[in-house]
């Protein structure tokens, strides 16, 4: 089981791809965090979104998880609103501090 409360059925090909990559990460706290707000915000997404949802994914959990406790600076060229939604959707499952 994934975790995930939401149906790939009905989204595209592309968003469906990036659902399970938010699920399967390699750090299951990172899956929570991710793969919870792939699951509410996926089939919203915009173009531009998705491609960096899709940049976002390809981070190492290390470094992300970082990122979105607070722990470490987040790098300029990922300081986007997207990263800010994911950052506040869910702070508990971190601790992050959003």
């Amino acid at each position: 089981m994934t975790g995930t409360t939401m149906t790939s059925a009905g989204l595209d090909p592309r968003r469906r791809r990036l659902l399970f990559r938010a699920w399967h990460r390699g750090i299951r706290e990172m899956d929570l965090v991710l793969g919870s707000f792939a699951d509410r915000e996926i089939a919203k997404m915009d173009e531009a979104e998705l491609d960096m949802f899709e940049r976002l994914l390809e981070i190492d959990d290390r470094e992300m998880v970082k990122w979105v406790t607070g722990e470490a600076q987040l790098p300029p060229h990922l300081d986007t609103p997207l990263f800010g939604r994911i950052r506040a959707f869910n702070p508990d499952i971190l601790g992050a501090n959003g």
